[in-house]
């Protein structure tokens, strides 16, 4: 049986180590806040400027004021800082963010990202992604395995225009968990039900088993 949104969370959250500083995307990357392993700390960042984001708030803890990157509501901590945009893209850029967390419209065999926007739709802007991908020490990628009509979305080479080349680590879709390698994508784990065959059959990209 395929994993659902909140297993793909919490299997991605099984890639934080502990005193990482993480940055998390939008959609199901905001979910693996809620599943961090046990005695694991990390410190989550928001491009717009916030480090050590608290949880989702309940209804009577709701500031308007206080949102993540994703205009997501949330909370502080005690040890929460506040910087400009700039600030926080330097740490970005200057590498000092372990991992970031993204989603993603299509990734190739050899860690092409496609994310940010599709030709002819509406885009509100690109977001801090090209940056993430290009600055962050490690980058995973969660998604469903093959867009609303079925298609692949593990492909050879990305039909959408690109986030960044070759900067995607691990894949962690709805059908199991990838590796990028330099020749192919390397299946490493299987969602529980699913077959190697069923993920071929999904997968447009060159795989390895």
């Amino acid at each position: 049986m395929a994993w659902n949104r909140n297993d793909l969370a919490k299997r991605a959250a099984l890639e934080l180590r502990d005193g990482y500083y993480v940055n998390l995307g939008i959609g199901i990357p905001t979910l693996v806040a809620n599943y961090i392993p046990e005695g694991v700390h990390v410190t989550l960042q928001s491009e717009n400027g916030m480090l050590g984001m608290g949880p989702f708030p309940h209804e009577h803890e709701v500031d308007p004021d206080l949102v993540n990157a994703g205009k997501q509501t949330i909370t502080e901590l005690p040890q929460t800082s506040y910087f400009s945009s700039a600030d926080s893209f330097a740490m970005i850029r200057g590498g000092h963010i372990d991992l970031s967390i993204l989603g993603a419209m299509e990734v190739s065999e050899t860690g092409d990202l496609a994310n940010w926007m599709v030709p002819g739709k509406l885009v509100k802007g690109m977001g801090g992604a090209m940056d993430l991908v290009a600055g962050v020490k490690r980058v995973v990628v969660t998604m469903d395995h093959t867009d609303k009509a079925g298609n692949p979305k593990l492909l050879r080479t990305c039909r959408l225009p690109l986030t960044g080349k070759g900067c995607v680590d691990r894949i962690i879709t709805n059908l199991g968990v990838f590796d990028v390698t330099r020749d192919a994508l390397v299946l490493v784990e299987l969602a529980p039900g699913v077959t190697g065959a069923e993920v071929a059959a999904r997968t447009e990209a060159k795989l390895v088993m």
